[in-house]
């Protein structure tokens, strides 16, 4: 197979990217000239210049591929302006699939996310059929996600081979960027005195996504949507086990759910200041929330997880400690 990974310059991309180029398929990677290729060392790969915002060179890089693995994405929402990240996310997607119908491509692998599907409000966790639910104004990365969604379901219904992987929070080794690793950060720094919100959160770790996303290629159906995750926690056991493994004191101080609209409130009034924070209002709107999921679609189409969570925090930790980046 060759393959086109975009974003395969981050965190999960690169490890879209490795995981092909391990089971012997040909990779292309878009990425632009300025890109740091740090997370792609030791992956033999070719390189096709320019982002997905830009659909010449989308088309360009589609050329001569089978499979289209559609990464690229303004993940870290909190710290992006909105604008670019519905260009990123939104119109993006819609430049890939269009470039990929029109080069012949076999199939599309479309990384969305959990976040663009809907709630439920007794905290069962939710499935592939709930759909996105909440506020978009309070919470536009999932609602730019699941716009890109609307994009790839029409170009299946329409014939085109297009999957769609909704990855949870992911941890694992090379998170340059400390997006879901931050949780690892935080409890390492400020250990006992951290406060735990009262919600839940479900986890996965990347290599596992990775192996995931090669799985959708081969065995996912067009136009159905695979949620890719490991395990469902209550906060206060998700930040105990990660205070385990990376040798800090257990966090003890409990959030009550009174406070965290007053708060969320106040930190969206100090951003709307221009003040830099490391999470936002969204952010901890949702940590009140039981924010997981039901993974037995994907576990039986796809394959279950392979990495511990466990596992997965002890090698995140370690690769920040070794980058230097704790």
């Amino acid at each position: 197979m060759r393959a086109l990974v975009t974003g395969g310059t981050g965190f999960v991309g690169a490890h879209v990217a490795r995981a092909l180029a391990q089971a012997g398929h040909e990779v292309r990677v878009l990425h632009r000239r300025s890109s740091r290729l740090t997370a792609l060392d030791g992956v033999p790969f070719e390189s096709a210049y320019g982002d997905v915002t830009d659909a010449q060179a989308v088309r360009a890089a589609c050329q001569g591929v089978e499979h289209v693995f559609h990464v690229a994405a303004v993940a870290d929402y909190w710290r992006a302006d909105p604008g670019h990240m519905f260009a990123v996310n939104v119109d993006g997607t819609r430049h890939v699939l269009a470039a990929a119908r029109q080069a012949g491509v076999k199939r599309v692998v479309f990384t969305s996310s959990a976040a663009a599907l809907g709630m439920r409000p007794d905290g069962r966790p939710a499935s592939e059929a709930d759909r996105f639910n909440l506020p978009p104004a309070r919470f536009p990365y999932g609602h730019s996600k699941a716009l890109a969604e609307e994009h790839a379901l029409e170009a299946a219904a329409a014939g085109q081979e297009v999957v769609i992987v909704n990855p949870v929070v992911i941890l694992g080794p090379g998170d340059i960027n400390r997006i879901s690793g931050e949780f690892v950060i935080r409890i390492r720094r400020s250990g006992r005195w951290l406060p735990v919100p009262p919600g839940g959160v479900a986890v996965t770790d990347v290599r596992d996504v990775a192996r995931w996303h090669l799985a959708a290629a081969e065995r996912g159906v067009s136009g159905e949507r695979y949620i890719l995750g490991s395990e469902n926690y209550a906060y206060r056991d998700w930040f105990a086990l990660i205070a385990e493994m990376v040798g800090a004191p257990r966090p003890i101080l409990s959030i009550p759910h009174f406070v965290l609209p007053p708060l969320a409130a106040a930190l969206d009034a100090l951003r709307a200041i221009g003040l830099r924070l490391p999470l936002d209002g969204n952010q901890t709107r949702l940590s009140g929330r039981q924010i997981l999921f039901d993974f037995s679609k994907t576990w039986a189409a796809l394959g279950g997880p392979n990495v511990p969570m466990r596992q997965s925090v002890a090698d995140t930790y370690d690769w920040y400690r070794a980058h230097g980046m704790l």
